[in-house]
């Protein structure tokens, strides 16, 4: 869609906008919920796969058509999310389990919240980056809410938060930014996927940074990221 003749934004692209930001805050506060509240590997991966999936259901549902190797592509990338995220070796037993059913689903709850992002921002239209400035309206106020909900809100030290709160909202500006200019480019259901393989290189720093070493199912999960990646890239 094309922004309207004033130069300003299209209506499409401030209530996209805003809705992107609702969703992104609210999954956001629910992702740290579920994460104080159950095991991160079965969390994590459980949010990524369902991430996936939604914008690919979208996609499909306003006619988009991926090639059939990008179709192989989209589903070895939602079997390497889950590798990566460790779901295998929670299941396995590689891990011990102490997670409720409230959180798997909070957990599932929360990749429909990121889904829901995705698809937002690829509906915003040809607006350049005016989305990105009306998601901060539609999120601020859900962050604020929970600062203020929170029972430990008075007891963080918030200039010990300050550069490393300005450091992560840089990043998830320009995370946003490049997924906006990539869904205009790309179709939904194949730029979201790729998108959702983003702990792959959260494994990859935190062994280089934290000296942590990655299990053999997150070794797997990565390397099928990387031939699904090259899949989707030919198949698209």
């Amino acid at each position: 869609m094309r922004p309207s003749p004033t130069g300003g934004p299209s209506r499409r692209a401030v209530i996209a906008g805003v809705a992107a930001g609702v969703a992104g805050s609210v999954s956001i506060v629910g992702l740290y919920r579920a994460l104080s509240g159950g095991n991160m590997t079965i969390v994590a991966p459980v949010t990524g796969v369902v991430a996936a999936v939604v914008p690919v259901l979208v996609g499909v549902a306003l006619g988009e058509r991926p090639a059939p190797l990008a179709w192989f592509g989209i589903a070895i990338a939602i079997v390497a999310v889950a590798l990566i995220g460790g779901l295998a070796a929670a299941v396995g037993g590689g891990t011990r389990l102490a997670i409720r059913a409230p959180t798997v689903l909070l957990a599932m709850a929360v990749g429909v919240g990121f889904g829901l992002l995705f698809v937002a921002y690829s509906r915003t239209g040809d607006s350049g980056m005016w989305p990105l400035f009306f998601a901060r309206f539609g999120g601020l106020p859900v962050l604020i809410a929970a600062y203020a909900a929170s029972p430990r809100s008075r007891a963080v030290h918030r200039s010990d938060l300050m550069w490393p709160g300005i450091a992560v909202g840089a990043l998830v500006v320009f995370a946003n930014a490049t997924y906006l200019v990539s869904t205009r480019h790309g179709l939904l259901s194949v730029v979201a996927v790729v998108v959702a393989m983003y702990p792959a290189s959260t494994i990859v720093l935190a062994a280089t940074l934290d000296g942590e070493r990655a299990i053999r199912s997150q070794v797997v999960g990565m390397g099928l990221a990387a031939v699904a990646l090259a899949m989707i890239t030919l198949g698209a």
